[in-house]
């Protein structure tokens, strides 16, 4: 018999690849933080002595969820700027808190507000767009998160950085320090092209190309920021971008509401990804993104909370749920984004975007143990004929009981392990009382 760090046996465990395969009475050995079976409990039991051995008899046990899009440490302004539409509420609600109290003690905080809610939410990867991204890499770094940290640029100066030129030297310096740690990776992230200017854009395309490195902007979030691009260079951002050059396997688009089938085409064309955020999109009634067209082009489409400042949320699993209700309602067809491509959508969809699908986003042998569990035992799931469609439509982010990155358990029966709540609660609140004043 062979022996592993850890057995968790579930009522179900569900692998996303390959095949969406559903194991009833499932098991998943982990040893050294990578998986090296997934079969049923009964099998396991008799290949494998585990140092500790997790029942959960009325779970489903999934590759925990990847959220790729969001702005961890705007978790402090949630709330702060309400009923707004987007520019409005960058120009007169976001941008003028952040010019006050952008830094590293506020990135923090921030960032780890961000992944308590998340852990408990059953995330196991978050892929962050914001200052102070070295801050970030800390906090996640001590807390055992995975995460996928956007290198920020734009053309003002922030507490971060003050022209382009220091934005692209403090990313690639930030990028080299971050290179040895097998739970962070980089993407360069200009924030959109309406605040990038060609010049710097072509040369983050330059660098990310020499590194084979990920891009990740904002692109087509309304009409309006396509109005603009029309007139002022006289063609759509996604025909900007790709006559810049940036179009290929290793960018990454959030949002991407005012699409047409042609921005589509091009994207399906270059191997594009896009992160899908709908709450967002709706609070700040940007529009509804076409889904359906992406997945029927054979575009990645992956999932993302954006910030809490515009969500207000961070709940991975609500984001789903509201992409497979958006999706049906807006093309008016029940039969689209069913309940299996949603989670393949939330785990190697996201996973595939940010460049990692190798090493996480789906329950296979060899890769990393990042891991959810959840309860689908309590009365608003039962009874449960469909594991996966209960996880998106009965079940809450309250029901998830245990999370686990890299084999090392963060949520253990509904506790966090490496987060203190109560410290980051305390701070939450001196951080509302100073922004607020």
């Amino acid at each position: 018999m062979n022996r592993c760090e850890t057995l968790i046996c579930a009522r179900w465990v569900a692998t996303v690849e390959p095949d969406n395969i559903v194991i009833d009475d499932g098991a998943v050995a982990i040893d050294s933080g990578r998986i090296v079976a997934v079969d049923t409990r009964t099998k396991l039991l008799e290949r494998f002595e585990p140092d500790r051995l997790v029942s959960r008899d009325a779970h489903l046990l999934i590759p925990g969820l990847i959220n790729a899009h969001t702005h961890a440490a705007m978790t402090l302004l949630r709330g702060a700027a309400e009923d707004l539409p987007l520019q409005q509420w960058l120009e007169d609600g976001v941008w003028p808190i952040e010019a006050e109290h952008v830094g590293p003690e506020m990135v923090r905080d921030g960032t780890r507000l961000a992944m308590l809610e998340s852990i408990k939410g059953g995330v196991t990867c978050f892929n962050d767009m914001y200052f102070f991204p070295d801050v970030a890499a800390e906090v996640a770094s001590a807390a055992r998160m995975r995460v996928s940290l956007g290198l920020p640029i734009i053309e003002f100066p922030t507490a971060w950085a003050a022209t382009a030129d220091e934005y692209l030297a403090k990313a690639q310096d930030t990028r080299d320090a971050l290179r040895a740690n097998p739970l962070i990776t980089t993407q360069f992230a200009p924030h959109s092209p309406y605040t990038v200017t060609p010049d710097t854009l072509t040369r983050v395309r330059t660098i990310a190309d020499q590194l084979d490195a990920m891009v990740h902007i904002h692109l087509q979030e309304t009409q309006g920021e396509v109005d603009q691009g029309l007139s002022t260079n006289g063609k759509r951002p996604t025909e900007h971008l790709h006559d810049l050059g940036l179009l290929n396997r290793n960018f990454l688009a959030a949002h991407m509401v005012a699409a047409t089938s042609e921005d589509l085409q091009l994207f399906s064309d270059h191997f594009c990804n896009v992160v899908h955020c709908p709450s967002s999109n709706l609070k700040l009634a940007s529009g509804m993104a076409p889904i359906a067209e992406m997945l029927d082009k054979g575009i990645n489409v992956a999932i993302g909370t954006d910030g809490a400042a515009s969500n207000n949320s961070l709940d991975m699993i609500a984001e789903t749920r509201l992409a497979g209700l958006v999706a049906k309602g807006r093309e008016a067809d029940a039969r689209v984004l069913p309940s299996a491509t949603l989670l393949k959508m939330a785990t190697i969809n996201g996973a595939q975007a940010l460049g990692i699908a190798e090493q996480t986003g789906s329950l296979e042998t060899g890769k990393w143990a990042d891991i959810a569990v959840v309860n689908l035992g309590a009365a608003h799931c039962q009874p449960v004929y469909d594991p996966i469609a209960a996880f998106f439509y009965a079940a809450n982010r309250s029901d998830v009981t245990d999370v686990w990155v890299a084999g090392k358990a963060l949520l253990d029966q509904g506790e966090p392990t490496t987060l203190d709540a109560e410290r980051i609660q305390a701070r939450t609140e001196e951080w509302h009382d100073r922004i607020r004043g």
